[in-house]
Formats: C-alpha cells, sequence, structure tokens
C-alpha cells in the first residue's frame, strides 16, 4: 500500500480523535443532559481548553478534505513519488502537534506548524498540477 495512504488513515484516526475529545470536553462543560438532548437550543459558547479542542477540530476539517482528495488523486494517477510521500508526512505530523499547542493556547508556534501542514498538502497536490 502506498505510504501516501497509509498516512490518510492516519489522519482519519486523528479526526477520530480529535472528534472524541472535543466531543467529550463539550460535553464535561455543558453537561450530559445537554448532550443526550436534541440539542434544539443554542447552546452556550465553549471557552477555555473545551472551545480550543472544538476550533482545533475545525480547523482541521477545513483542510482534510483538500489533502484527502489530494492523496487520492496522486494515488489514482500514480504521481506518488519522494516529495508526496514527505507532503503527507509533513501534514499529519504537523497536524497531531497543531493539537497540543491549540489547547495550550501557544499563539504563533501553533500557526508556524499549521503553515507546515499546508506545505504538506501542497507537496502532496503539486504532481497534480504539473
Amino acid at each position: 500500500m502506498a505510504i501516501e495512504l497509509k498516512f490518510l488513515a492516519w489522519a482519519v484516526v486523528l479526526g477520530i480523535a480529535q472528534l472524541l475529545l472535543a466531543a467529550t470536553l463539550a460535553t464535561g462543560r455543558r453537561g450530559l443532559k445537554w448532550n443526550a438532548s436534541a440539542r434544539d437550543a443554542t447552546p452556550a459558547s465553549l471557552e477555555g481548553v473545551p472551545g480550543r479542542a472544538d476550533r482545533a477540530f475545525r480547523n482541521l476539517l477545513e483542510t482534510f478534505p483538500f489533502f484527502a482528495a489530494a492523496v487520492l488523486g496522486v494515488v489514482a494517477a500514480g504521481r506518488t513519488g519522494h516529495g508526496t510521500a514527505l507532503g503527507v508526512q509533513l501534514y499529519l505530523w504537523a497536524r497531531l502537534l497543531y493539537v497540543p499547542l491549540y489547547l495550550a493556547g501557544i499563539p504563533y508556534l501553533r500557526s508556524a506548524v499549521w503553515a507546515v501542514s499546508m506545505l504538506g498538502l501542497l507537496m502532496v497536490l503539486w504532481p497534480l498540477l504539473r
């Protein structure tokens, strides 16, 4: 199996882990009754670590579809190589590092790590644009 697909699978695992973390922290803040409800009312905003966990997860959701499409595209087109292998690794490891940085509220380093993940995504996409 191509390394790009393996890292795509691990990115899915990261997304599920972030979803579970954000949901658990939101339930801890809003309560089990809220979690079990139909959630018709506007919930109280999440602040602190629960809010940062939710925003970090939503940030992953903003880039993940592009990453998945690029990975599937280069694999289907047979355009994988050293650059795409490095790109998927940069994306996943940066996204993994992004979570604790965001949870800790570390501003500039978090943004730099996000930029590394975007560089990785672009490295995967590039062979499809040539």
